[in-house]
């Protein structure tokens, strides 16, 4: 089969199903439907496994598809670019993809919307596929906002639960906040090299590393940051960074398969990899790399340290996802780029891994979210625990497992780095290695192991955190399930937790020397000499061994170890120890628990502030000036001037002949003044 032919299969396979079982699926019934999207998705997943093939034996692609529209000398056109790192992501996204699907089989089962549900899971991989295969910016902004609009409508899936319904709402503004930043960025673009096309601009990139621009008559902009800085705001939006990152945790009001796919591989990813593709662009500003770092390290951080008092089994490996956007943010900012798509990579696997595992937990607890109600679920659930302890070892960077080598990568790249804002990122990943191990680990001993708490009443203690067991999650007759005793779940279920779990094992070490160390990724990822920290690692590489032996001898594994000593400590041998803990940390948990009050600061003052001056602009603008003045005041100016011209109005015959000779008697003194 033709290569080129194969690159449309990839993206038009699930779009194909999308389409057919959107509109034909209540016909078509169930089997039906998720055969077809399954299928549609396996045959994009066979075709990029062909294509990633391909490109290894040396063989790229960067063309046009279809030329859409030409204006003056802007091209507007859907192409692909095929490279080494395109076809890793479409792995990556088919992979997990096609895990999701599998798996929705057996979670949605009892679902009446489940037509529905597999007709946009198919919509959201098509809209990802044309993000990372684009060869144009227009086309990347396409991607961008479709991944957006899918994810509207899995968030409010379940579209008559009004936490919903805000949840989705929360996302979509949020993300065009971050997108308004992104479209200024690509208007900037257009404007500067007069070309959408990756290859022309990031050709001519080097002109104008010097180009200043004058914002606010102040000091000068380099034109590359203030680009930079635009199209890492819509990065920021995406890849939920600290302040757009609220929206992430309540996107856990949707099914559980589409909070793997949105948190592991796919649209929270978008914004790592369009920053990776855009690499020729940021290395030419030192102001914007040092952003992404501090941005992305205040993220690993802070998120990581809210994981810690989350209940809601989602919602901790929601903040988990937020924390390890930092890492990989971390890793763009200096400029390891190949260790931030390494880290995707791996992450995609055991993030959806453990996000998966959580829907069977939350299948066999019937549909009870809260991990102080769970308890003693290893034996009734045997598969799903052994594959969230792969997830969790992976999560916490324990080798041989995936994590490890990323993020071990990420730390020894910061640590070389000398970017502006190094020094405090060194310590936020450092930091969070102990924080990561700690509330991974918390998560699966509370609902793994100890004495089982389904069966009482109250509140299990497992310290910290809200009841979060109703804010957030599944539908609860979604499965019609009704009590009785937990139970492992169907094989629909565990066969692609099964799956996951292999290359959440084997994927470090099998690509961390050619992805970091060899020419992986060829091209596609330029750095320059000065910021080449990979190049430094790459000087005392001396094998996958020698870099385990290294790893268990530095600080990141003991923190590691020491977390899951402490998690183990807290909540297997001293389970009444968090509660008076967390009533001794008072104010700190305090924050804590409200989310350093992002969400209220942002509905006090912006949202408050928009009611605010809707009211003013009502009030005022509306009643008292256009109404008022404008509408009634030029009624009222018309029935004043009616009123004046009305006396002069008599009926009287000699009147209006009077007023005519006096009229002609003014004309004639006018003319012959």
């Amino acid at each position: 089969m033709d290569m080129k032919a194969l690159y449309l299969v990839v993206p038009l396979a699930p779009l194909a199903a999308s389409v057919v079982v959107g509109l034909f699926g209540a016909r078509l019934g169930r089997a039906a439907a998720h055969w077809l999207c399954t299928l549609g998705v396996a045959a994009a997943l066979a075709a990029s496994f062909a294509i990633w093939r391909d490109v290894q034996a040396g063989n790229t692609f960067d063309g046009d598809v279809y030329v859409w529209a030409a204006v003056g000398g802007l091209k507007l056109a859907v192409g692909f670019l095929i490279d080494p790192l395109t076809t890793t992501m479409m792995l990556v996204v088919t992979f997990v993809s096609l895990m999701v699907h599998v798996y929705t089989i057996g979670y949605m089962a009892g679902d009446p919307g489940y037509t529905r549900f597999f007709s946009y899971i198919s919509l959201f991989t098509f809209a990802m596929l044309m993000l990372v295969m684009s060869n144009n910016f227009l086309q990347l902004f396409f991607g961008w906002e479709a991944v957006g609009l899918v994810s509207y409508l899995l968030i409010g899936f379940w579209y008559t639960r009004p936490t919903a319904i805000h949840a989705n709402l929360k996302a979509f503004l949020v993300n065009r906040v971050g997108d308004f930043g992104f479209v200024l960025g690509i208007g900037l673009v257009a404007a500067t090299f007069g070309s959408l096309d990756y290859r022309e601009v990031f050709a001519r990139a080097g002109e104008f590393a010097g180009t200043t621009v004058d914002l606010w008559g102040v000091e000068p902009w380099s034109l590359m940051t203030l680009i930079c800085v635009c199209l890492f705001v819509g990065a920021m939006g995406k890849s939920a960074q600290v302040p757009l990152h609220v929206w992430l945790p309540d996107s856990m009001e949707g099914p559980t398969p589409i909070s793997a796919l949105i948190h592991a591989a796919t649209m929270v990813t978008a914004g790592i990899f369009m920053v990776a593709r855009m690499s020729p662009l940021f290395e030419l500003s030192d102001t914007a790399l040092s952003l992404v770092t501090v941005v992305g390290a205040t993220t690993a951080l802070s998120m990581a340290f809210l994981g810690i008092v989350q209940n809601d089994i989602k919602r901790v490996v929601a903040y988990s996802t937020l924390s390890q956007l930092g890492y990989m943010t971390v890793a763009l900012g200096v400029s390891a780029y190949s260790a931030a798509i390494f880290h995707l990579m791996t992450h995609a696997f055991f993030k959806a891994l453990l996000f998966l595992a959580a829907g069977s937990v939350i299948i066999a607890m019937h549909h009870e979210q809260d991990l102080r109600r769970m308890g003693g679920l290893r034996r009734a659930m045997p598969i799903t625990w052994a594959t969230a302890l792969v997830g969790s070892l992976a999560l916490a960077g324990i080798p041989p497992f995936a994590g490890f080598f990323s993020k071990d990568a990420i730390i020894e790249a910061v640590h070389l780095s000398t970017i502006p804002g190094h020094r405090f990122a060194y310590f936020a990943v450092l930091a969070g290695v102990f924080i990561t191990a700690f509330y991974s680990f918390r998560m699966l001993f509370l609902a793994f192991h100890g004495a089982p708490r389904w069966a009482q009443g109250g509140h299990g203690d497992a310290g910290g955190g809200h009841d979060a067991s109703h804010d957030a999650g599944d539908e609860p007759d979604a499965h019609g399930h009704h009590g009785g005793p937990p139970k492992e779940s169907p094989w629909v279920v565990t066969v692609p937790l099964v799956l996951l779990a292999i290359p959440s094992v084997y994927a470090g070490w099998a690509y961390i020397e050619p992805m970091l160390f060899g020419d992986y990724f060829g091209g596609a990822i330029v750095v320059r000499p000065e910021h080449a920290v990979l190049w430094k690692l790459k000087d005392e590489w001396e094998g996958v061994a020698a870099f385990v032996r290294h790893g268990v001898l530095s600080a990141p594994f003991w923190l590691a170890l020491a977390g899951i000593a402490a998690a183990w400590y807290l909540y297997l041998a001293n389970p009444s120890l968090p509660e008076r803990l967390r009533r001794a940390a008072g104010p700190v948990y305090t924050l804590l628990d409200n989310k350093y009050y992002f969400d209220r600061f942002n509905e006090a003052v912006f949202a408050g502030g928009a009611r605010k001056l809707g009211g003013l602009l009502s009030s005022v603008g509306d009643r008292t000036i256009i109404d008022g003045f404008l509408v009634n005041g030029s009624a009222r100016l018309v029935g004043w001037a009616s009123a004046l011209l009305r006396h002069i109005q008599s009926g009287y015959v000699y009147h209006y002949a009077f007023t005519m000779i006096v009229g002609v008697v003014a004309l004639l003194a006018w003319f012959n003044r």
